[in-house]
């Protein structure tokens, strides 16, 4: 436009302008360029004519500058449509998104907080005890009711269990079902309702680079709230399918402080024994610690993608202590939520395996 604008001026049409009238106050906003020429006349005009074509000439640039904020304008509102697009975001300003009892405001969508947030009442801290000692895993509620998934490892061979949700209560829980060749139960809380239940998302959806949330209970650090991105899919994570072993090296016992586990042809946290099972899981470089085992991989619409089960720390190789070297390094798996949908049918009929 700036490049139209020149060229008309030089080239300039008619006679040649006329003087303003002595007495005309020349245009406050439209001084002249060096090298252009005054504005052309257009023709015998009413007195002060010459004057009322300079104020006429003057609001060009008012009027590009306001045709340029108005493009600006046009622009940010196709940023904002863009991004209600790409997000899914058609609730308008303020609202709210439900999604089957997992609401992210709009204007916290997207964001950690607003995951936390959303997400953190649907995720319980889960004690296990046996004879020969007690385990602190993390648990997803998925019915208001008051059903939970969780890692079989977890609540292996257990006793007694009770978990404590994000508002501090706590309940007696009993199991419904186990898979060890998945690593996957099903717990039931025992008088309890009105309870908020995730929303189980779609793990067919998952990209490498996306953002996500884990919430879980850490070394007993209750509603733990860390974040990341998915690292690769489909990586092969080896664990124990004897039933007997979840309290025997259960979470928070093993010698690298964590479930053990197979990966890459190693083994991490201790022994798998010699009864094993594989299954492709989530990596994720949300940082995973002993305690998080059973708990939510969410994405940033705060559905659950994934069940956190295992971590990489370093020292936790096989007869490795753990002290001061072992913590999360960024090498943590998830069991696939559209793994964990396809086996309920199986836990909630009672499964023991």
């Amino acid at each position: 436009m700036t490049e139209l604008f020149r060229q008309s001026d030089e080239n300039p049409s008619g006679p040649h302008p006329q003087a303003p009238a002595p007495s005309a106050a020349p245009a406050p906003s439209a001084p002249q360029q060096p090298g252009f020429p005054p504005p052309p006349a257009f023709g015998p005009g009413p007195a002060g004519g010459p004057a009322h074509s300079g104020r006429r000439r003057a609001r060009g640039p008012v009027a590009l500058l306001a045709a340029v904020a108005l493009a600006a304008a046009a622009v940010g509102g196709g940023t904002a449509y863009a991004f209600q697009t790409l997000t899914g975001d058609d609730s308008g300003s303020g609202g709210t998104r439900n999604v089957n009892g997992t609401s992210v405001s709009a204007g916290s969508k997207g964001t950690v907080a607003g995951v936390a947030a959303a997400v953190s009442p649907s995720i319980v801290e889960i004690n296990a005890s046996t004879g020969s000692g007690k385990s602190t895993g993390s648990g997803v509620i998925i019915t208001s009711d008051g059903e939970i998934v969780t890692n079989n490892h977890v609540i292996s061979g257990a006793t007694d269990i009770t978990v404590r949700t994000s508002d501090g209560k706590t309940y007696k829980a009993k199991t419904v079902g186990t898979d060890s060749k998945k690593d996957l139960a099903l717990i039931k809380l025992e008088g309890a309702s009105g309870l908020k239940a995730a929303n189980l998302g779609d793990s067919d959806d998952v990209q490498v680079g996306q953002e996500v949330v884990a919430i879980g209970s850490p070394e007993g650090l209750t509603g733990t709230v860390t974040s990341g991105i998915v690292s690769a899919l489909d990586r092969d994570v080896t664990v124990s399918a004897d039933p007997g072993r979840g309290q025997e090296q259960g979470q928070g016992q093993g010698p690298g402080g964590g479930w053990p586990f197979e990966f890459g042809g190693e083994q991490f946290n201790g022994d798998t024994g010699s009864s094993k099972t594989t299954y492709k899981a989530l990596q994720t470089d949300a940082s995973l610690n002993p305690g998080n085992s059973g708990g939510a991989l969410i994405d940033m619409n705060g559905n659950i993608i994934g069940i956190n089960s295992a971590m990489y720390s370093a020292g936790s190789g096989a007869g490795a202590g753990g002290g001061s070297e072992s913590g999360s390094v960024g090498l943590g798996f998830a069991i696939p939520i559209n793994t964990v949908k396809a086996d309920l049918g199986k836990l909630r009929a009672g499964a023991d395996g």
